[in-house]
């Protein structure tokens, strides 16, 4: 465990003027149990060329104000931020890779951001026998150092610049979820550091092995989402039961080479009925092989549903070479999409990739950049019904908006995933066979409302029937925290009468709030979306 007190802290707080001033400064952080200082943290104030771009993240929507930026190298340096931060009563938020959909950092009442990105570093802990991995990872720095060192893998997502750091304690999901399970299947231990009632913040380990208060907080970091609890710093990975000490057995082996693919149906020969066919072919095929171990559980896909103004829904697609004929399974997957649909498909590409390049490959790998965004999410269980299908195409297709880069990605949840019980982890979702995420990305700020209010308009008459929300139910079963939507908690948004809470957390939100009380009670760490201190009721 690592302190460091609020007296050692005395001396450091003088420098948030100094940091307003002259733009960078550096403050130093005194690492417990030694007399020595720690190597001195970088300061970003408004005066510094850096500000400008380290005060927003990738969504241009949330451009923050912060009186400070802190970049730590070290746990203790992210102590010490976070106690100057309390010491000096300015809310404090923390910033991996900058991939919100929400202004839970670039918020005006945020007046200090921990900025995790200098604390990246990939290693193996022999202690632990698990692998380490800093807080300001991103995506593809991960896939790229667990493969070649070690030759394993996470069930992560595909845009290879996210930050772990809030990635995983979302849950995590990615290409391979549906035969390796969730990224938090795989969490051995998280650092965070937290503050206490008394105003103290310190460093605390904890393990999915402890019992108590200590497994509390690691199963909080198992879907309680980001910026909630504390400052995670680092990450220790090893799956449950992985034998020995060998850092090649801590994880589990991708596949060797993928089959990937890109099929288009242009929307010119799309009518109404074709896409609802399409969709529902889609979604049922996931449906009928979303059993953990299905032999189709390594087929990965995601049908791209933008407005017609696009010109084409597309679909991605990528499966394992190593089960069987490759090119017949997808030849067969293809044919059980277009099954009843007027219009053929066209293959705009189909190749093979070994598996860290297919990490790469643009079906997936997606990298937002200069975008204003807008985001929402869905957990389906069942396959769209022509109520849910039509109401898409009817938003689609509207020719009142022309914007190609509003609409829906649709993927595959479930198999593995849904082996684990709900409570076992923070992310209550485990029945689920289709992820949903709507977006819209833009450029100009005067089009703000033009694009909000299309995807709002899109998903509430997707989810009519349950009140403009994805309702737990037969067919839908909520939302995903990391794709974060602030409309969930509006009631004029969300008519569902369903609350945000139960949407994002389910039945696991009462002991989230617990968690919450005993590990952040002061309520330090807080955003629009995140879990309130409490006890047994809500908030």
């Amino acid at each position: 465990m690592s302190t460091v007190s609020r007296r050692a802290f005395v001396g450091t707080s003088a420098l948030v003027g100094t940091a307003a001033a002259t733009g960078v400064t550096a403050h130093p952080a005194v690492a417990h149990g030694r007399g020595d200082r720690a190597r001195r943290a970088v300061v970003v104030g408004p005066g510094s060329p850096q500000y400008p771009d380290l005060a927003r993240g990738v969504n241009q929507r949330w451009i923050g104000t912060p009186d400070w930026i802190a970049l730590p190298g070290s746990t203790e340096q992210v102590v010490a931020a976070v106690q100057r931060a309390v010491d000096t009563g300015r809310r404090v938020a923390v910033r991996g890779g900058g991939h919100c959909f929400e202004d839970f950092v670039g918020n005006d009442e945020v007046r200090a951001v921990v900025d995790l990105s200098a604390m990246n570093a990939i290693g193996y802990d022999t202690r632990r026998r698990a692998v380490e991995v800093g807080a300001g990872a991103r995506l593809g720095d991960v896939n790229e150092q667990l493969f070649k060192r070690w030759a394993v893998a996470l069930p992560a997502g595909s845009c290879p610049t996210v930050g772990v750091g809030g990635h995983i304690s979302g849950g995590g999901y990615g290409p391979l979820n549906r035969t390796l399970g969730l990224t938090v299947d795989h969490l051995h231990a998280v650092e965070v550091v937290v503050v206490g009632r008394d105003g103290t913040a310190r460093a605390v380990v904890a393990s999915r092995d402890d019992r108590g208060a200590l497994h509390d907080l690691w199963w909080a970091h198992t879907g309680g989402g980001g910026g909630t609890f504390g400052v995670v710093t680092r990450y220790w990975l090893r799956s449950p039961g992985a034998p020995g000490s060998d850092p090649r057995r801590a994880l589990p082996a991708p596949p060797t080479e993928l089959l990937v693919a890109t099929v288009v149906w242009p929307w010119q020969d799309l009518d109404r009925d074709s896409f609802v066919t399409l969709l529902k072919n889609y979604s049922a095929w996931h449906v009928a092989h979303n059993t953990p171990g299905d032999p189709e559980a390594d087929l990965y896909s995601h049908l791209a549903l933008f407005h017609r103004s696009g010109g084409a829904v597309a679909l991605n697609v990528q499966l394992s070479t190593e089960q069987g004929d490759p090119d017949r399974r997808l030849d067969s997957f293809l044919a059980a999409l277009g099954r009843g649909v007027a219009t053929r498909s066209r293959t705009v590409e189909r190749h093979r990739l070994p598996w860290l390049m297919a990490t790469q490959w643009s079906g997936f790998a997606d990298r937002p950049s200069g975008k204003r965004i807008k985001g929402k999410s869905a957990y389906h269980r069942t396959a769209f019904d022509d109520a849910q299908a039509q109401a898409l195409h009817r938003h689609l297709t509207r020719t009142d908006y022309d914007h190609p880069g509003s609409g829906l990605l649709v993927a595959p949840y479930g198999g593995r995933v849904n082996a684990v019980a709900p409570h076992e982890t923070a992310l209550a979702h485990r029945d689920s066979a289709l992820m949903l995420m709507y977006v819209s990305e833009w450029t100009a700020a005067a089009e703000d409302d033009r694009h909000v209010g299309f995807l709002r308009d899109l998903y509430e008459d997707v989810y009519a029937a349950t009140g403009g929300a994805p309702a737990p139910g037969r067919s839908t079963a909520g939302a995903y925290v990391n794709y974060a939507d602030t409309d969930l908690k509006d009631p004029r948004r969300n008519r569902s009468g369903v609350s945000w809470q139960e949407l994002y957390f389910g039945a696991n939100h009462a002991r989230l709030r617990r968690t919450k009380a005993r590990w952040d009670p002061r309520d330090e760490f807080r955003h629009a979306l995140s879990v309130r201190p409490g006890g047994r009721g809500k908030r």
